[in-house]
This record gives structure tokens, sequence and C-alpha cells, in this order.
């Protein structure tokens, strides 16, 4: 039996395009259920969003700036 269709599988855009990494496992928490799942929720849309732009290299230029401060220091 074939699995469920995906969200993208049913024709609504997904943020996250195939083969990307999903996001990691919850970690446990003693927090209650709502704010639990608020954050669940969070965790997940921020790496949806947010994941690929991290893995980015950084502009070279931007390396320098930060070097020449370094060595101001």
């Amino acid at each position: 039996m074939p699995d469920r269709p995906t969200k993208t599988d049913r024709g609504r855009p997904s943020a996250v395009p195939r083969g990307t990494a999903a996001a990691p496992p919850p970690k446990p928490s003693n927090q209650t259920k709502p704010e639990a799942a608020f954050d669940l929720w969070l965790e997940r849309g921020l790496h949806k969003l947010f994941d690929d732009v991290a893995r980015e290299p950084i502009p070279e230029a931007l390396l320098k700036i930060i070097e020449q401060d370094r060595n101001k220091r």
C-alpha cells in the first residue's frame, strides 16, 4: 500500500523542497502540552524557513570586515 500523500503531493506548496533535511526531533520537555506544541511548531517552522540560508557560505566581503575588526582588537 503506498504511503499517505504529503501536503506537497496534494497540490499545496511546501516551504521546504523535497530532499531537504527535516527538522530535528523534538526534545523531551517538562512544559505543559500547549507550550510544548507551540515550541515544536515554532522550531519546525523556523527550520523550514532558515536552514537553507544558514547553510549558505559567508560572503568574502563580510569575512574581510570580521577579520579587520579582529585585527583592531
